[in-house]
């Protein structure tokens, strides 16, 4: 018997209004998630937790305000740096945000528009946030050749912001990276030796999951898709964006696009399931690189795709898995079952950690996993009244058979919920019986510290 789980790195704006009893976290053992992440949150964050509160959840929901969305509505999607006035602007709005119920600020420097904003800017934001008691949740801005300096701005930004510091989905990315995972963690572990507040989170795998649009140098994503599409049409630029396609491929020593695997393209589902090398092939195109940066560019004129890239390494993974200051997180959102070919994550890794990581190869004990599931996320979050099993506590509680619990979910067949959880309470109610979803909604939105 455990508290209920906190997944401390969600996506799951749009998808829990479209499936609010979100089985495949509640069925996972997950009670409550943090979105917003990645410097992705809803425009509007009140509307949005009136919009959990009406449609009601089954898990309990909070959120980050996000730099990429602030930037969006001050700056729309232009790469260059902001004025005095816009700076003003999005402090404003994030201030605001965190009135409205935030729990922190979010970064995703390597996705649009937040990848033109320099370090004063988002130190600027984290001060806003700050001022009223919230945390910094930083997708860095590289976590593969340039992981060090990353992690040292995400560092800089706490230090100077005078704000706790979470780096979200901790890795060491594409091959020519691995093994650096011993390096990343002592940066970490020096910071909070000086005694600032910086932990991370981790999932489970080997994979990532994001969007196509990161293989493309950044300059060539400045304002948007139409403006992309200007970009590769025109002779030169499409010839200066290949150019930087293959430096960065050739950086991370990979021959070829084969790691990278479509999990959705909306304009051609065929697609899903296949490699970047795969969907050249079947275009009928020569086996090299040239071509398959050119399918590359295909496929992002017709509007891009998830994917799901598979650039890490195991003992990597198990190193951060055994960091005490590292919580969970899926980094997924809510899945229609059966469409598309999301990343397993989404679906078991709460039960992955418990049965591979735990169980199996004993590299953590089965108390230390609940810590980092439950109480060390509830505490870094400051979700006051969650995260333990006592009373004045609110009553989020699973019950799990650790001899069983186990993942289902695979790349190839990622729609498969976990088992083992045989109960999940939220907010006092069955939610879970037998590990049956019995359909109940009892979860709410919570607030961040700073909510008026």
């Amino acid at each position: 018997v455990a508290p209920g789980f906190i997944d401390v790195h969600a996506h799951i704006e749009g998808g829990i209004m479209e499936r609010p009893t979100a089985e495949n976290y509640i069925l996972d053992g997950v009670t409550t998630v943090i979105t917003g992440n990645c410097g992705s949150s809803a425009d509007d964050l009140k509307q949005f937790f009136k919009e959990i509160d009406s449609i009601k959840t089954s898990i309990n929901v909070a959120s980050l305000v996000g730099h990429n969305t602030v930037r969006r509505l001050v700056m729309g999607l232009e790469d260059r740096k902001a004025s005095a006035e816009e700076q003003s602007k999005m402090e404003a709005l994030v201030v605001q945000a965190m009135k409205d119920g935030a729990v922190g600020l979010s970064t995703g420097l390597i996705y649009l528009p937040g990848m033109y904003g320099n370090t004063e800017e988002v130190v600027g934001l984290a001060k806003a946030a700050a001022s009223q008691n919230g945390i910094y949740a930083s997708h860095i801005r590289n976590e593969e050749n340039k992981v060090v300096d990353a992690i040292n701005e995400a560092i800089h930004i706490g230090k100077e912001a005078s704000i706790p510091v979470q780096i979200s989905h901790f890795k060491v990315s594409a091959r020519a990276n691995w093994g650096r995972s011993t390096e990343t963690l002592k940066l970490i572990e020096n910071a909070r030796k000086l005694g600032y507040d910086v932990t991370i989170d981790q999932y489970p795998y080997t994979a990532s999951s994001t969007n196509l649009g990161i293989r493309l140098p950044d300059w060539a994503l400045s304002g948007g898709q139409e403006e992309l599409v200007k970009r590769i049409n025109d002779p030169q630029q499409h010839k200066k964006i290949i150019e930087g396609m293959l430096e960065q491929l050739h950086s991370y020593k990979y021959k070829d696009y084969s790691f990278a695997v479509v999990a959705n393209h909306s304009a051609d589902p065929s697609y899903n399931g296949k490699s970047i090398t795969e969907i050249n092939k079947l275009k009928g195109r020569k086996a090299n690189i040239y071509q398959e940066a050119e399918t590359i560019l295909d496929i992002m004129k017709a509007g891009g795709a998830q994917m799901v890239y598979h650039g890490m390494n195991e003992t990597d993974v198990q190193t951060f898995i055994k960091y005490p200051y590292n919580m969970i997180g899926a980094d997924a959102g809510v899945p229609i079952p059966f469409k598309s070919l999301p990343h397993p994550r989404a679906y078991g890794t709460n039960a992955r950690v418990l049965a591979r990581y735990v169980r199996e190869q004993k590299l953590i004990t089965l108390e230390e996993a609940v810590r980092r599931m439950t109480s060390l996320a509830a505490q870094k979050f400051q979700l006051r009244d969650r995260g333990m099993l006592k009373e004045s506590m609110a009553a989020d509680i699973v019950v799990f058979d650790e001899n069983t619990v186990t993942d289902k979910a695979t790349f190839e067949k990622p729609h498969q919920y976990s088992v083992g959880f045989r109960y999940v309470v939220v907010n006092g109610e069955l939610v879970v019986e037998e590990e049956k979803h019995l359909g109940v909604k009892s979860g709410k939105a919570l607030m961040g510290i700073g909510k008026e």
